[in-house]
This record gives C-alpha cells, sequence and structure tokens, in this order.
C-alpha cells in the first residue's frame, strides 16, 4: 500500500510547492483543494526559500572560483618571505650585514636557518615581522636586503591578506545563508504539512486510487512500502535527488 511521505530535500520542497501553486492560480478558489489563506501562505514563503537557496548556492559557487586564487597567493606570500630570510641570511654569511640583522625580524641572532611557515598563522605572523622589521631597520640607516626587496615581499603578503579576507567574508555569507534556510526551511515543510493535510482531506470521499491521483496532481508524493516495486519514474527521480543531496 502505498504511504504519502512528505519532501525531505530542498529540491523536492520547491517542486512540492510550485505544484501546488500552479493548481493555486490555475483554479478558482471554490474548486482548490486547500484553502485561500494557505494560499496566500504558500505565495509568500515560496519565493523567499527559493531565493534563499539560491542565494547560498551562489556563494558556494564564489567560494569555491575564489579558493584556487587565495591557495596560488599563499603560495606566493611564503615563497617570497622565505627567500628574502634566506637572502638575508646569504648577505650575514658574506659579511655584508652583521648577525644582530636577525633580531628586527624577532629571530634569534645565531639562528641561520629558515623558520618554517606551514599554518595560516605562521604566514600571517612572520609575514608582519619580516615587513615591519626590515621597514624599521632601514629608517636606522640599515642597508636593505634586495632579490627581493621588502617593497616586492609586502606586495605579495598584502595580495595574500586581501584573498583572505575575501575567502573569509564569503565563508561568513554562506553560514549566515545557510543559517536563514534552516528556519525558512521548517517554516516550508509546515506548510506543506498543512497543504498536504487539506489536500488529502478535500478528496476524503473518493477510493484510495482516485484518491491518490487527485493528490499527486498537487504535488503530493506516494512510495511504496519496503519491498514493493518503486511505481514510476518521478518516485526515482526523488530518490536520485536525496542521494545527491545528503
Amino acid at each position: 500500500m502505498p504511504y504519502r511521505r512528505l519532501p525531505n530535500t530542498d529540491a523536492a520542497r520547491l517542486r512540492a510547492m510550485k505544484t501546488a501553486l500552479y493548481m493555486g492560480t490555475e483554479l478558482p478558489p471554490q474548486k482548490l483543494a486547500y484553502s485561500s489563506k494557505t494560499l496566500i501562505r504558500l505565495q509568500r514563503i515560496l519565493p523567499q526559500f527559493e531565493n534563499g537557496i539560491n542565494l547560498k548556492k551562489q556563494s558556494v559557487k564564489n567560494k569555491n572560483s575564489k579558493s584556487q586564487h587565495l591557495f596560488e597567493a599563499e603560495r606566493r606570500a611564503r615563497i617570497y618571505l622565505t627567500h628574502f630570510m634566506r637572502v638575508m641570511n646569504m648577505a650575514i654569511f658574506r659579511g655584508d650585514l652583521p648577525a644582530e640583522t636577525r633580531a628586527f625580524y624577532g629571530m634569534e641572532i645565531n639562528e641561520t636557518s629558515v623558520p618554517f611557515i606551514n599554518t595560516q598563522n605562521e604566514l600571517i605572523s612572520w609575514g608582519k615581522r619580516i615587513i615591519e622589521g626590515e621597514e624599521f631597520r632601514i629608517r636606522k640607516g640599515g642597508n636593505p636586503v634586495s632579490n627581493p626587496t621588502i617593497a616586492v615581499v609586502k606586495v605579495r603578503f598584502e595580495k595574500y591578506l586581501e584573498a583572505l579576507y575575501q575567502s573569509q567574508t564569503l565563508d561568513k555569507k554562506t553560514g549566515e545563508f545557510a543559517k536563514d534556510n534552516i528556519s525558512l526551511r521548517k517554516e516550508a515543510d509546515e506548510i506543506l504539512l498543512l497543504l498536504w493535510n487539506e489536500i488529502e482531506e478535500h478528496f476524503l470521499g473518493l477510493n484510495e486510487e482516485e484518491k491518490r491521483t487527485e493528490c499527486e496532481k498537487y504535488g503530493l508524493v506516494y512510495f511504496l512500502r519496503k519491498g514493493e516495486r518503486i511505481k514510476n519514474k518521478s518516485e526515482e527521480k526523488i530518490l536520485s535527488e536525496e542521494i545527491l543531496e545528503s
């Protein structure tokens, strides 16, 4: 015996609401299987719900497109900072700069190796220390490190910070859209439950087969119970969407 099941994916929710709304615009109120009050609620929630889903999808798409840009900006910033420290150490080794130069960058005077910059926090921390330290050292009359100069390092570092800020902003927006969609999804489920109950009650006088046929015109979905054959392509499509969204 087929049983009714409310949508549990956003695509299925949209399809169910759009089908019900289509019937609401095609039929006069006296022939409609659900109330005018429910129709008004449906007309309000549907565009809000669809817009919320689209905003989240677009935000995720933008984030994915920016992720490669952030990766490249981070890679180049790390390379320039590392090269700067290597060149500085080479200058000290040649005697062009005193060992005390390392202190300007927050490094041990006798530390000849370049520190590891693996994490985002390490990159930001060392970037600020190197740039501020070199600029301060030059103002004190020190000879600037070249190839790369601190000006070039600073450009790469600031490009990385800009890309990082954009990524974090997109993360925040995506999270906000997802949070908004939770409340919209809850309201959509509430109205669908009310809607489907009203529709089934309207066709209560018909036999089971006729009742299901009329209800399905309004977007209600019926599934066969465990062990029974999938009854139609529409049900197969819904099951496929649930797998993709899970």
